[in-house]
């Protein structure tokens, strides 16, 4: 690994300039794509923004450089999860630095990248660049990569063709080849209400969705212990996992619906309509006759919410070696979680992951990146200017 000095004042300036931006998922990042825009449009940047439907959010897609095919996307996505129910030991939003950390919301996962990105582009632009360089800023990654594909769609559209991409999600600065794919759902359960008394009577649609939810549960074990399975991952199989449950509105009333999300986070090659078929036969031939015996109109209804496709760049392709090359680190790794990095190698755009942080510090309260890891992200971003500059 390549020594890295401590980090510059400005690429810790700008990530305590992007933290203070709140961009919880649910709330508008435009306040931080604004900001984003004005610093890259002042160095001659071309800007492209597109928006959700109701154009509280944005993308930015912004280019340095020749306005030729080609060049490197550095890409990160602007939302934080939520902060609400977390015991923080000081404002989320604010970073304070202590013993050699940064913490907020979001230092981690993944402004830090973004902000060694932003905080350097002056200093690209000042030395002119031989291809050019794109940085690109997506809105709702942690609702299951919303965002992204509209900006890709964008660039399609417009003829648009970069080379290569890094994604910046922390991973210590080693290069990440591989993640698995995310398929999320939610079931609605429809009963039959009857007061508590007469429960015979009703279709129980809380107990309905806890027998379907145990039944998925079944499927992670089965998973678990009998694969497939591929050891390079930092997970090994494929997971399958309940996150919300709603339902009920009394205990002297049988509740008449119930609302449950799910996801399975499959490995490449690993078919999730196949998961989900499994869970559909299930509930129709063990579940829902015993309740449609009651009740004709109760069952389950499954929505689909999102998807992220799997990952799967291979080992000897060249944005591989430049990520190599970069962080003075030769390994590769495979990760569970999922990024943008698969939406834009599915529009062939070459993709590796790596930047700064542990994604143990992700989505938790005193979420921070150590000094040194802004550092190694520092040296990775200047060594790609030697690369791709002319001065």
């Amino acid at each position: 690994m390549k020594s890295s000095p401590a980090p510059s004042t400005a690429c810790v300036d700008m990530i305590r300039r992007l933290i203070a931006y709140p961009t919880v998922s649910r709330d508008s990042n435009l306040e931080l794509i604004h900001y984003a825009r004005d610093h890259l449009q002042q160095l001659g940047a071309a800007i492209r923004l597109t928006y959700d439907d109701e154009r509280r959010k944005a993308n930015l897609f912004a280019t340095l450089g020749p306005g030729t095919e080609g060049g490197i996307v550095l890409s990160g996505h602007t939302d934080v999860v939520p902060v609400k129910g977390q015991s923080w030991d000081s404002d989320p939003f604010e970073v304070v630095e202590k013993d050699g950390r940064l913490y907020g919301r979001g230092t981690a996962d993944m402004k830090s990248f973004i902000a060694c990105a932003l905080a350097l582009a002056p200093e690209f632009a000042a030395r002119g660049l031989k291809t050019p360089l794109h940085f690109a800023l997506s809105y709702d990654e942690e609702l299951g990569c919303l965002g992204v594909g509209r900006l890709i769609e964008d660039l399609a559209r417009a003829g648009i063709r970069p080379s290569s991409c890094i994604v910046g999600e922390p991973t210590l600065m080693k290069p990440v080849i591989a993640h698995k794919g995310k398929k999320s759902y939610r079931c609605t359960v429809r009963g039959l209400t009857v007061h508590s008394a007469y429960a015979p009577n009703g279709v129980n649609a809380v107990e309905a969705a806890a027998e379907a939810v145990a039944y998925l549960k079944r499927m992670a074990r089965r998973h678990r212990d009998s694969g497939p399975f591929d050891r390079s991952f930092d997970i090994a199989h494929t997971t399958v996992h309940t996150g919300v449950f709603h339902g009920g509105t009394a205990l002297n009333i049988v509740p008449h619906e119930c609302m449950f999300d799910f996801e399975f986070r499959h490995l490449p090659g690993d078919e999730p309509e196949a998961l989900l078929e499994d869970f559909r036969q299930y509930v129709a031939e063990n579940i829902e006759p015993e309740m449609r015996a009651v009740h004709p109109q109760a069952g389950f209804e499954i929505a689909f919410l999102s998807e992220i496709p799997a990952l799967d760049t291979g080992a000897e392709t060249e944005i591989v070696a430049l990520a190599h090359e970069l962080s003075g680190n030769s390994g590769i790794g495979k990760v569970s979680y999922g990024t943008e990095a698969s939406h834009f190698h599915a529009a062939t755009i070459p993709t590796v992951v790596c930047g700064p942080g542990s994604i143990a510090q992700a989505h938790k309260p005193n979420e921070y990146v150590t000094l040194e890891q802004v550092g190694e992200c520092e040296g990775f971003t200047r060594r790609l200017m030697e690369r791709i500059c002319k001065d």
